[in-house]
């Protein structure tokens, strides 16, 4: 009896992956190979929004306001960056140094636009946790404001998946800033000038 479940489970799992491969393979038929490599090719090349993104490239000096309570007084601190595109333009790479907790801090940051999904989208790690941040979001007035959302995790108290938003504003060629909330409550604000 056993053995007969088990045959019949495999047997369903071996025809929904016969019917996977099947859908797959009449897509790829319907599409010739010429008009394939133009889509995956127009999907791989940097566009308006890449463009954007070149205001971030840069040496910059960062003002860092971190906002313990929302009501309180913000904790200052001083911080360098550097934004280069790697891949041929199609991310922007900022390696930050900082301070954080009175200790140096560095952290990392990949930054680009899918253009399959038509979205900004970002990648954070630091030297202070093992968390990879993610967020991601979409562009407003010509791309000078990009709002990104995403979830994280506070180690301190043990919540989860709390609503993180990233507002990064182009304010001129050498000056933007980033304004962080958690919950909807501002954490965080950092304004950089261009070096």
């Amino acid at each position: 009896m056993k053995t007969d479940v088990y045959e019949e489970r495999a047997g369903t799992a071996e025809s929904s992956s016969r019917q996977g491969e099947h859908k797959f393979g009449s897509l790829r038929q319907d599409l010739n190979k010429e008009e394939m490599m133009k889509k995956v090719q127009a999907a791989g090349t940097p566009g308006a929004a890449h463009k954007a993104l070149n205001a971030f490239a840069g040496n910059w000096k960062a003002e860092v306001k971190w906002f313990m309570n929302p009501d309180g007084p913000a904790n200052i601190s001083h911080a360098t960056s550097k934004a280069s595109w790697i891949f041929g333009g199609r991310f922007l790479e900022e390696e930050f140094h900082g301070e954080m907790m009175g200790k140096p801090f560095t952290g990392r940051w990949l930054f680009g636009f899918d253009n399959t999904k038509q979205k900004f989208k970002s990648v954070w790690v630091d030297d202070i946790s093992t968390a990879m941040v993610t967020s991601e979001g979409r562009g407003e007035d010509g791309y000078n404001v990009i709002t990104l959302e995403g979830k994280t995790d506070c180690p301190g108290t043990g919540q989860k998946d709390i609503s993180m938003k990233q507002v990064l504003r182009v304010l001129g060629p050498d000056k933007h800033v980033m304004e962080m909330s958690h919950d909807g409550l501002k954490t965080m604000e950092i304004t950089y000038t261009r070096q």
